[in-house]
């Protein structure tokens, strides 16, 4: 008998009461470290104190109204977001997916708007995770996510990570866009060099195609830079956010440019519940805080320390870990034993982590995540793959 909640998730013997900071508190009070943040989702940790505040005040003004009005949560949001990008412009969402959707109509719509309705062609690379909608399994195009699901929406070629000549020869006059992630983060938390990031947007330049970055995982401040193309000095004409953009409130974002959102006018594109002013209040608390350089700088300084850490724990479990991957505090450890052993081991430590593709665990804590709970988070990893090596053994 099926139960009430569509069994589609694997889910752990694991449910949650409360949260503080880096820590939950399952429903028999033991308390958990959680290195997963909600998949990247909690980038201020559980019940942050100004996210609550802010969540509260708004809650008690106005929670909808729906786009047939000014909202001017929505709008301060907008200004702060394209104050410190790239972007000219934003449309607010309540998801990675449903901005993956905009993404995708967006950079089509454009050169129908130019009159080249021909160029629908989408590049995306394997590895890649642009959600669950059809049009974003179809961008992904692994055979797990799209299996069943035919027929799927036309127009993407799929090209193997890193594979520079083949991306070359793919763009053609048909080409509209693309999509990448800088950071995968369910492909197995892989970072695309900063000279790969330089060469693409030069490719793109020289072909007039446009440049769409997921950024849903490895953006708002997660690398120690507001986004991670930064490092790379390079940026896109399309962006996709969500996750930490609402520190746990459902909230996603594109950023465009002005060229690039040529096409969308009024009716083009819509959303009942996007950029509501509950999750806008929040989405504005959220980025006061992530794009203070003085917040960035100690992303980056408690990043230092969790991978020197993690380094030392690959030097003394030579059978469990291979090596660490990913940039500021989206961190991947790749593993010789299975992946899922080591998150199941730490789940007997009380510590949270996120399984990945090509056998890595997914580290994801609060971007404010205090020094002495990176210390306990190493402790609990040691002891975790202590356990993997005894019952290997």
């Amino acid at each position: 008998m099926i139960s009430a909640v569509l069994p589609t998730y694997n889910r752990a013997p694991l449910a949650f009461v409360s949260g503080e900071g880096s820590w939950l508190t399952a429903e028999d009070g033991s308390r958990y470290l959680d290195l997963g943040g909600g998949i990247a989702v909690n980038s201020l940790g559980h019940a942050n104190p100004a996210l609550v505040a802010t969540l509260a005040d708004q809650a008690g003004k106005l929670w909808h109204v729906s786009n047939l009005y000014r909202i001017p949560e929505q709008e301060r949001l907008a200004d702060m977001l394209v104050e410190a990008t790239f972007a000219d412009t934003v449309f607010f969402t309540n998801s990675g997916t449903e901005a993956a959707e905009l993404a995708i109509k967006m950079a089509r719509k454009h050169f129908y708007a130019l009159g080249q309705p021909e160029r629908t062609g989408i590049i995306a690379f394997d590895g890649a995770f642009h959600g669950r909608s059809t049009g974003a399994i179809a961008a992904a195009g692994s055979e797990k996510m799209v299996k069943g699901f035919g027929p799927l929406m036309p127009g993407f070629t799929h090209l193997k990570w890193g594979d520079h000549d083949a991306l070359r020869a793919a763009i053609t006059d048909q080409t509209c866009a693309v999509i990448l992630e800088p950071i995968q983060g369910e492909g197995g938390i892989r970072v695309v060099p900063d000279q790969c990031l330089k060469a693409l947007r030069d490719l793109c330049d020289g072909t007039g195609t446009l440049l769409i970055f997921d950024e849903v995982q490895c953006g708002m401040g997660r690398t120690g830079r507001l986004f991670a193309h930064e490092w790379a000095g390079v940026y896109p004409d399309i962006m996709m956010v969500a996750k930490g953009i609402g520190g746990g409130f459902p909230l996603g974002a594109v950023l465009a440019t002005e060229g690039a959102a040529n096409g969308m006018v009024a009716g083009s594109h819509g959303s009942t519940y996007g950029g509501n002013p509950l999750g806008c209040a929040v989405g504005a608390k959220v980025m006061e805080i992530v794009s203070d350089p003085a917040f960035l700088d100690q992303v980056s300084a408690k990043a230092a320390r969790f991978r020197q850490g993690l380094e030392g724990l690959v030097a003394a479990h030579p059978t469990v870990f291979e090596g660490v991957r990913g940039l500021g505090l989206i961190l991947g450890l790749k593993c010789l034993a299975m992946n899922t052993d080591v998150v199941k081991a730490g789940y007997g430590e009380h510590l949270l982590c996120v399984p990945a593709a090509d056998n890595v665990i997914r580290l994801l804590p609060a971007l404010n995540i205090p020094d002495v709970d990176i210390v306990e988070a190493l402790a609990r990893l040691d002891r975790a793959a202590v356990a993997v090596e005894t019952h290997a053994g």
